[in-house]
Order: C-alpha cells, then structure tokens, then sequence
C-alpha cells in the first residue's frame, strides 16, 4: 500500500440501502481481481437496461462506503435504457482483500474485463464513469486500455498530494503546514495528472462544481486541459460534490433532468463512435 493510502480509503461493510425496497432488479455477480495477491474475490451489481441495451456503464464510487450506498448515484440509467455495473473496490462491501490506491486500479480493470467476456454484454460499448476518488481511478485506467467507449470523471482530484494539500488548507489545525504534510505522508503514484493525456482518442467528459467542498474543482479542470480531444467539461457554478446528477437542495428537478440528459447524449455519442 503506498503511504498514505488510508487517509484516502474508508471502506465499511454496512449496508446503507438496498436496491430491490426501490423497485430496482440486479444481478448479483463475482469475479476476480486481475494479478492481484492474495484473496481476490470481489463483488457487485449489474443492473439491466430496460428494453435493449444502449450501451454499459462501469461505475467507479467514492473513497468510503460500497456500493449500497453509491448505486443511487447510477441507479437512474437504466430507466434510460443503459446497463449499469457498480462494483467495490477490494476491503469494500463483499469485496475480499486489503484496499489501496493500485489495488482500486486493478479491481477496475478487472469489472471492466468481466463484462467484456460476457455474452450478454457488448465489449465495444462500455462506458468508464467515476465520482471522487472514483473519477481518480477511473481517468487513470482508461489511460491504460485501449477497449473503452468512453470515460466520465466527475469531482476527479489531479494528484493524491495535490488534493490532500486542498483538504488540509480546508483544516483550520493543518493550514500553516498544509505544503508540508503532503509530502511527507502522502506517496505519488497512481495520480492521473500523469497520465491523462495518454488516454485514447475516445469521448471523454469532466464534470466539476465550483461550490465543491471536497475535491478543489480546478484539479477537474487541469485534468481536462491536458485531455485529448474529443473532450468536453462542465464547471457547474456553485455545484456541490458529485451532485451534478442527483437532486440537491439548491438544484431545481428540471436543472438535474437537463444534465442527465446531456450526459445520456454524451454516452450515446461514445459508443455510437462521436468525435469532435
């Protein structure tokens, strides 16, 4: 585990909500984490498309929890006619195993891998989307594959250190060495700021709130600019973290219903093959 890793992971193995009290059908599935050592089982939930398939989403959640608590997040999209699999990280939930920043990368190629040798499942319409820590991982990994549709990074931070200097300048006890701690206890590794620039020529989406209290939104913002083309980003101003497609206090249903639409074309247009 690099240093630092357990101010970042806050897995927990409650059960915050159960899909199936809303209504919602899911398939439980497990599979194995790719290369990793030691028990390797992990866990989720793929909800089906209602009517044919769209397309696949592969949904990457936040730093703490699993996904009885993250699902809600997605649960929308296959009203909208996509599949959805939610999964947790290793240490997560169900999920066996000890968690860490190169063990979440592993766990996500691994979800995307056992979608793609499924029957049911449409290899060349899988659509990486990650929320947090999430979009961290997920920007990371599609810089590492060549088979995605697409990827979605919302409230995404740049680099570990980066962000756990923002959360210590937000600490009252921590401001005056908040250009310090990072660098002593956090280790680099991992960090997409490295790498997003690699990622494919696919469509890519950055979603950031200015009001975000968790995540500095121009660490967002940075990760678009060194993005390939095609590529798009919306700075939601005074969006709170990860809200830009749930309702929220200050959002109006029709300001949501407009984002999720938009975010539907944009996943229509990464596995129609779009390009800008």
């Amino acid at each position: 585990m690099a240093r630092g890793d357990r101010f970042f992971l806050y897995p927990t193995r409650t059960v915050y909500d159960r899909p199936e009290e809303h209504g919602l059908a899911y398939e439980e599935v497990s599979f194995n984490a790719n290369g990793a050592a030691g028990p390797g089982q992990l866990h989720g939930w793929l909800f089906r498309a209602a009517g044919d398939a769209r397309g696949t989403v592969v949904h990457c959640h936040g730093n703490a929890g699993n996904i009885t608590g993250h699902y809600r997040f997605v649960a929308w999209l296959p009203r909208r006619g996509w599949n959805v699999f939610c999964f947790d990280y290793a240490g997560f939930g169900r999920s066996a195993g000890h968690p860490s920043r190169e063990r979440a990368l592993l766990d996500t190629h691994a979800a995307i891998d056992c979608l793609s040798g499924r029957d049911d499942i449409d290899p060349a319409r899988i659509v990486l989307f990650g929320q947090s820590l999430g979009g961290t991982v997920a920007t990371a990994v599609a810089a590492e594959r060549d088979d995605l549709a697409g990827l979605a990074a919302e409230g995404a931070f740049s680099s570990y250190r980066r962000e756990a200097r923002f959360v210590c300048r937000r600490t009252w006890w921590l401001w005056g060495v908040s250009a310090v701690v990072p660098h002593i206890f956090i280790a680099q590794g991992c960090d997409p700021i490295d790498c997003v620039g690699r990622i494919g020529p696919i469509p890519k989406l950055f979603i950031c709130g200015t009001a975000d209290g968790i995540v500095d939104y121009r660490q967002t913002v940075d990760l678009h600019a060194l993005a390939r083309d095609p590529k798009d980003l919306w700075v939601i101003e005074g969006g709170a973290h990860t809200a830009a497609l749930v309702s929220v206090e200050d959002d109006l249903p029709d300001q949501v219903a407009d984002r999720r639409e938009r975010f539907c074309d944009f996943l229509d247009g990464a596995v129609n093959g779009f390009s800008q």
